[in-house]
């Protein structure tokens, strides 16, 4: 299975061939190197879908949180099923 992760552009560099574009993409406070260059109109402020290093499209703060939401459920549930596997 796959996983992207929503992070926000915290800064951009590597302007001069867009190929080697690259971001400090920050995910809940931990800043990664990420790759661009699958984003055309970059800019810092905007919110990405990241799998392995590379940025893969744009989306909104909205839809940033709510994936946000879902791993949070995703947690809690794995969670829960860690402590009933406990108790048996």
């Amino acid at each position: 299975m796959c996983l992207g992760v929503p992070g926000k552009i915290e800064e951009i560099s590597g302007n001069d061939d867009p190929v080697f574009v690259t971001g400090k993409v920050n995910f809940g406070g931990v800043l990664r190197e990420v790759s661009l260059a699958g984003i055309k109109d970059a800019h810092v402020g905007d919110w990405v879908i990241v799998h392995a290093g590379f940025a893969l499209n744009k989306l909104n703060e909205e839809e940033a949180s709510e994936v946000f939401e879902y791993l949070r459920q995703i947690s809690e549930f794995g969670r829960a099923e860690l402590e009933d596997s406990d108790d048996t």
